[in-house]
């Protein structure tokens, strides 16, 4: 009987932790559907950010517009891939924001609980990790790749170095905490930057009402703004982006902070803000990312050099020439055509230039041709100390300057010289940018070189002619200053020379 009872017991016994498993697993399985999983630990920690969801709102993506025809196929190859492999993979941020505005993606995000080194095991030589402060990897598709980034959490002191790292202003210098797909959310910048989209069940995951806040034109930041800009000062920059590019306003908390912030982006590396600078001022949208920056203190931490060439009534040559340099920039790339940062930068500092250039003449006693490449010089050397451009395009800075001279010299064979220059055109933009600006002089200038392009060999054979009979007629009407003739003594001639005797 004992041995029965005892047999009975564990039967029992085996029945119920059975049971309990199967439900536990249920649970556990449940909670990975809509991946709000939180473990003990973290349900104790105290959340840095006061805006955390506990719980997403998820949708129906075919209801917003969002179908798998409409992400790039080889974002929605390496999420069929990663799931495969028993992991989550979901494509995120601004291309769902952009199909759900009705534009047409640029770039395309998967986010994924895999760690960056099992990335690589699954895609193999596929697969290069980027990044030390941002561990990420890159899936290449031959010159092309897909962004692949593990779900970041929340930073603690328990932390190593290797994981997570700030300055003393409480910038982030290593964010490579990994989490779950709710904490990652909590840490992306705006709630319209905060979708997750799983293509394989059509759900789209919202998890701070994004969607209310791209119907309503609404920035917001997730989270405290002042601690959110801390951690990463160009956030200040992309919000600039963003209200300029999706026309939409900033609202009263995230905005605040920025001008009395704004010099923590002195302490973003130049190289990092160069690049910035482009994604601000060649959108599409530059003269609005212009206007922006300057009415919350950010241009002059990217330009600290132009500010002494700066008015209040904003009424001087260069920031005449910054807005319409920026209004060209906009209209090529509406009408899809080719631009050139080194353009836009050598427009920039024109003026500084030849400021420069007249002191260094002035003072220095020097031509003007080594007056414009000691400027130059100084200009670059100092621009680079705050937005680091590559000498690929400081090079042709230089040159797009040094070609004013050149476009003055309008005799014999420099012409020619000129135009066959690979920056001619870059150059003559320029000029016809100070045409409008100064006139004058700049205004029969540019338009001589116009008539230039246009006219075949024979019409600039007439061009040069006609340019060489100005020029003299303008010499000729001219008073000559007098001249005192020298006096010399006539040499005499052999036949008043006498002759030798010879003896």
């Amino acid at each position: 009987m004992l041995f029965l009872a005892s047999s009975w017991e564990q039967i029992i016994f085996t029945f119920i932790k059975k049971f309990w498993t199967k439900k536990s697993d249920a649970t556990h399985a449940q909670k990975d559907e809509v991946n709000i999983s939180v473990s003990p630990n973290e349900m104790e920690q105290k959340p840095r950010h006061n805006q955390r969801s506990k719980s997403a709102h998820i949708h129906d993506a075919r209801q917003y517009g969002i179908y798998p025809d409409k992400i790039h196929k080889h974002a929605l190859q390496i999420v069929d891939k990663l799931q495969a492999n028993g992991f989550e993979a979901y494509i995120v941020g601004g291309c769902l924001r952009d199909i759900l505005q009705n534009k047409k993606p640029k770039d395309f995000d998967v986010a994924t609980n895999a760690r960056p080194e099992q990335i690589r095991h699954i895609f193999q030589r596929q697969c290069r990790l980027v990044g030390k402060r941002f561990r990420l990897a890159h899936i290449m598709f031959g010159r092309d790749f897909i962004e692949v980034a593990t779900f970041r959490a929340d930073h603690q002191p328990k932390h190593n170095d290797n994981q997570s790292r700030q300055s003393a202003s409480g910038m982030l210098l290593r964010d490579n905490v990994y989490g779950n797909m709710s904490q990652d959310a909590a840490r992306r910048d705006f709630t319209v930057n905060s979708f997750y989209y799983d293509p394989n069940k059509h759900k789209l995951y919202d998890f701070f009402n994004g969607l209310e806040d791209l119907r309503n034109g609404k920035l917001r930041l997730i989270g405290n703004p002042e601690i959110r800009y801390q951690e990463d000062p160009v956030r200040m920059l992309r919000a600039i982006r963003f209200m300029a590019k999706l026309d939409m306003f900033l609202d009263s908390p995230s905005e605040t902070p920025i001008r009395r912030l704004a010099h923590l982006l002195q302490d973003i590396p130049p190289a990092r803000l160069y690049d910035e600078s482009l994604k601000l001022l060649q959108s599409g949208h530059g003269v609005k990312s212009y206007r922006l920056m300057r009415k919350y203190g950010l241009f002059e931490q990217l330009f600290p050099s132009l500010m002494p060439f700066f008015t209040e009534r904003g009424d001087n040559d260069t920031q005449h020439m910054i807005e319409r340099a920026l209004s060209s920039t906009d209209e090529r790339i509406a009408d899809n055509l080719a631009i050139n940062p080194a353009f836009l930068f050598a427009t920039f500092f024109w003026y500084p230039l030849r400021e420069k250039v007249e002191i260094l003449k002035n003072e220095g006693g020097l031509n003007n041709h080594d007056a414009y490449n000691l400027a130059s010089n100084d200009i670059l050397d100092t621009f680079c100390k705050r937005l680091a451009a590559p000498r690929r395009h400081t090079s042709v800075i230089r040159d797009i300057w040094i070609l004013q001279l050149q476009l003055m010299k309008r005799q014999g064979k420099a012409p020619t010289r000129t135009f066959e220059h690979p920056k001619f055109r870059a150059a003559y933009d320029l000029l016809a940018m100070r045409a409008e600006i100064e006139g004058g002089e700049s205004i029969e200038l540019a338009t001589w070189w116009y008539e230039y392009q246009q006219s075949n060999e024979s019409q600039r054979t007439q061009l040069l002619q006609r340019q060489q009979r100005s020029k003299g007629k303008a010499h000729s009407g001219e008073k000559k200053p007098f001249r005192r003739r020298r006096h010399s003594q006539r040499r005499k001639s052999a036949t008043n020379k006498p002759n030798k005797q010879v003896n």
